[in-house]
Order: structure tokens, then sequence, then C-alpha cells
């Protein structure tokens, strides 16, 4: 009577006569992101035995739906001690209990009676329930976690996508300035010299320096020839004279090219140096470019989305408690305390016996 009839009593007439409907408003989402398409050999043979591992993703989502910070966020909005707090509730569904304080803390921890998050680790599928004492109220709490989650989920995309772009960022930036400086030294050269590409400038002077010698060669035949018909021609001075003045004009042509500070051969070795730097600049920019663009397609790849599968819903009966099955559970209950019980004063009184 006191172990199994007595509290199976009380508690029918607690569930079926004075607990308070509670209303359970529910809600299905996916936390997903682009590169979760492919499963590790790992996850993959779990899932063939329905032990698939969870995203640690969906497990923050979980996280900051228990915890204070969402707690908080509903309080600010929320009346949450009137709504949890009715007065036509019953004294062991609301809160404050008999046996509970009104501290932040206690409230914080009684919440948590108000709200499951749930996983299925087979579908990939979380669960959120919220259960009040009307509806809409539980719809309300409902709707206010998935969005403070979803501007968790916001939040953490915009953290990762800006560590993982800032330092490809700042190296485009630098590639950027060291082409600046390579072309603006390279455009200073040229006004100083005042010639757009020397190379250019040495091929002519090569070009011209091999056609003064070509005629060079021909005058020098010329005259050979001439003076072996007529050695006392009037014509071998005129000859002479302009095979000395193209010897002239070689010799300048040569200087300019090469043989001294202001040669075009110096110049011509700045110029490829300046060169050169240029298109490592350029490279440099280049490779960075790719970086920042696979660092940005990276962050893409992995942004996170939380997908409402089941938007949460207005209930329109209240599902909790479940009032035969908690009269059940304590009927069983009590019955197996009292069998343990009897077992344990059954060999207890056969020992006194002997």
């Amino acid at each position: 009577m006191i172990v199994v009839v007595l509290p199976t009593l009380m508690a029918a007439i607690y569930f079926l006569m004075i607990a308070t409907p509670r209303y359970v408003s529910e809600a299905h989402f996916i936390i997903r992101s682009a590169e979760q398409g492919q499963l590790s050999p790992m996850n993959s043979a779990l899932q063939g035995v329905g032990l698939a591992m969870a995203p640690a993703d969906a497990y923050a989502v979980h996280s900051y739906m228990e915890s204070r910070d969402a707690f908080e966020a509903l309080n600010r909005r929320f009346n949450l001690r009137e709504w949890l707090g009715a007065e036509r509730a019953d004294v062991f569904s609301r809160y404050p209990r008999p046996w509970e304080s009104s501290s932040g803390e206690a409230f914080y921890e009684a919440f948590q009676r108000y709200t499951v998050v749930g996983y299925d680790s087979t579908t990939g599928i979380s669960t959120l329930r919220v259960e009040a004492f009307r509806p809409r109220e539980a719809q309300a709490i409902a709707l206010a976690l998935l969005s403070g989650s979803e501007e968790l989920v916001n939040r953490l995309n915009e953290r990762s996508s800006r560590d993982a772009v800032a330092e490809a960022l700042i190296s485009r930036e630098r590639a950027i300035e060291r082409l600046a400086e390579a072309q603006a030294a390279l455009t200073e050269f040229r006004n100083r010299e005042r010639f757009i590409d020397p190379e250019i400038t040495a091929r002519e002077s090569s070009q011209l320096l091999g056609g003064l010698l070509s005629t060079l060669a021909q005058l020098r035949a010329e005259r050979a020839q001439l003076a072996q018909e007529a050695p006392n021609s009037p014509q071998l001075p005129i000859i002479d004279s302009r095979i000395q003045a193209y010897e002239a004009q070689i010799a300048r042509e040569r200087a300019a090219i090469s043989g001294s500070s202001d040669s075009l051969a110096p110049k011509i070795g700045a110029y490829e140096r300046l060169t050169l730097e240029r298109e490592l600049a350029d490279r440099e920019l280049a490779a960075a470019s790719a970086a920042l663009t696979n660092a940005e397609q990276e962050a893409r790849r992995q942004k996170l989305y939380l997908e409402r599968v089941v938007a949460p819903n207005v209930p329109d009966a209240p599902t909790e408690p479940s009032r035969l099955l908690s009269v059940l559970v304590v009927l069983i209950s009590s019955l197996v305390v009292y069998g343990i019980g009897w077992f344990i004063w059954a060999g207890a009184r056969d020992h006194w016996q002997e």
C-alpha cells in the first residue's frame, strides 16, 4: 500500500486531475556546408550501422540554443517569467516550483525543462522542442531560438571568411604596392635617359653600325681597285676622305654602345634589372590574386547554412504531460522498488532465522 498503491494513486490524482497541459511547438532544421556532401570513409562506415558522427557545427548550434546567451536574448525579447510562471499552471509545472528559488541562475536552469534539442545521426536533422502553457508562446520561443541560431551561423561565416581572406588581401595589397614601385622606377629611368627601351636603341645602333661597316668595306674595295688600275687618279683622295669619315663615325657609334659610363651598355644593364623587378612584382601580384581567389572560394565552400526543414508550428492541442504514460511509469517504478525491497527483506529475514 505504501510503496505501490499510494505513489500510484498520488500520481494518478496529479497527472489526471491537477497537471496543467503544456503545448509543444516542434521544429526541424539542418546545419550544412558546401563540403558536407563528401563523407569520410569512417563516417560512411558508421552511417552503415546507424552511428554516423554529427557535424561539430550542428553541436555548436545546439550548444547555443541551450546556452545562457540564448536564454538572455529570449528574456530581453519576451516576459519569460510571466509565460513560464503563469498563475493558472500548477505548482509543479510552472516556475518557480516550491523548492526552487527565483534567482536568475535558478530561472536559467528551470528554462532547460521547457526546451529540448536533439540530433538524429542517421538523417542529420536536428529537432527543437519547446513547451509552454500557451500555443503561441511555444511557437514564439521556438522561432526566436531559430533566429538566434541563424545569426550565430552568420557570425561564424563572417568570422571564418574574414580570417581566411584577410591574410590573402594583405599579400595582394603588398604585391600591388611593389608592382607600382617597380613601374615607377622604370618610368623614372625612361624619363631620365629619354628613351623607352634601350634594347631597341641598341638594336638600331647595331644595325646602323653594321651598315657603316658594310659601306666602309665597299669604299675600301673601290679604292684598292682604283689604286691598282689608276694609281694617279684624282678620285683617290676623295675616297680616302670618305673612308676616314666612315671610320670616325664607326668609332663614335661603337663608343656610344660600349666603352664608357655614358655608353648604352650600362644603361641596358640597369634597364634589364628594373624590367626584371617589374616582372617579379607582376608574378607576385598574379600569385597573390590567385591565392585571394582560392581563399574566397574556400570560404564559400566552408560556409554554413541553417535550413529549416519544418518550421515551428502552432499546436492546436496540448501533448504534455503524457498523463496515462506518466501514471504507468510511476506504477512500474513502484513495483520495481517494491520487488527489490521484498527480495532484500526476504533475504535478511532468512539470514536472521539462521
